[in-house]
């Protein structure tokens, strides 16, 4: 693991880190339709840290969320201008489906989303905010797209943020390193998949 990824733990911090009643666990696109060629960690190493977290919130008894993007058609995808090609991503048979080793379970709330952030046009919002969730846990690929403006839509409405970050990953190690150093400890705070394990 990068050692970078340990050096945002705010060790004078003393507020409890969770609290599992008012928490829930925000999985971005861990899907069928996954590549290769992700840094600094890899799509396999992503997935087994994202399980290990969705394993632990269902043993709580917390909220687990997993976001996709999902079309019969891919005719409802944005089909913007570019300056820059999209990633390639792997349309396959069966390519919106959960990876398995998420181990999706029947109290799994699904998300199916159309943009890069999980709220925009969804019940993202009106779901946590029945179950009175403050703080959500996020983790999924990629960090600089899906999950950072799954983030910037978390801080706007209100939600605190906590991110796994070595249980995501970018497209590249630049895209990573970038919302890592940049824009996430000023819209939440980094903990590894372990701390928030741990996390009492």
């Amino acid at each position: 693991m990068n050692t970078q990824d340990n050096d945002y733990r705010t060790d004078t911090e003393k507020e409890r880190l969770l609290d599992w009643n008012k928490t829930a666990l925000v999985v971005i696109d861990l899907q069928k339709w996954l590549g290769t060629g992700y840094a600094p960690y890899s799509a396999g190493q992503v997935a087994a840290n994202a399980a290990r977290l969705a394993g632990r919130f269902r043993d709580k008894g917390a909220f687990v969320v997993l976001v996709h993007v999902s079309s019969k058609d891919l005719q409802d995808m944005p089909r913007p201008k570019l300056d820059a090609a999209p990633p390639a991503l792997n349309l396959a048979a069966g390519w919106d489906e959960f990876l398995p080793e998420l181990a999706q379970a029947p109290t799994d709330h699904i998300v199916s989303k159309k943009q890069w952030g999980a709220f925009h046009g969804t019940d993202l919002d009106l779901q946590l905010r029945r179950r009175k969730i403050e703080t959500i846990v996020l983790c999924g690929i990629a960090s600089g797209i899906g999950v950072d403006t799954t983030a910037r839509e978390a801080f706007q409405h209100g939600y605190d943020l906590v991110f796994a970050i070595d249980a995501m990953t970018g497209f590249t190690q630049s895209e990573h390193e970038h919302v890592r150093d940049v824009i996430f400890p000023r819209i939440g705070r980094i903990r590894t998949t372990e701390e928030i394990i741990q996390a009492d």
